[in-house]
């Protein structure tokens, strides 16, 4: 079964749940408000996927934390830190397919990916 990773409220994530629903895919949804941001998916993703991708710096969350914290985010522990503590700034959603993960929403290579 796919698991979507995120927050409820979020734009993305409500397209990203009515193209699972429109396409039949069956999920289970992680709310990182709820029950935060997973460290030992943190300590898996990171290195898969990359920090950086993970980090969503063009959201609200990334400009209200400052220059002071956005200049510190430097590796990959830095990230995971943050990313615990801000469960906002995690792009969305993080997917994991089995045996992929994604992030963000792509209806095309979502399509690929529900088809395996």
């Amino acid at each position: 079964m796919v698991k979507i990773y995120g927050i409820k409220n979020c734009d993305t994530m409500k397209k990203a749940f009515a193209w699972c629903e429109a396409n039949s895919v069956s999920y289970e949804f992680h709310d990182y408000k709820k029950l935060g941001v997973p460290r030992e998916k943190l300590v898996l993703w990171c290195p898969t996927l990359g920090w950086q991708t993970l980090i969503n710096n063009k959201g609200t969350t990334w400009r209200k934390l400052g220059p002071c914290l956005q200049v510190r985010l430097t590796d990959a522990c830095s990230a995971k830190r943050l990313m615990q503590s801000h469960p906002s700034i995690v792009k969305r959603p993080v997917v994991d397919w089995g045996d992929q993960v994604t992030v963000g929403f792509d209806p095309a290579s979502w399509a690929l990916l529900a088809r395996r």
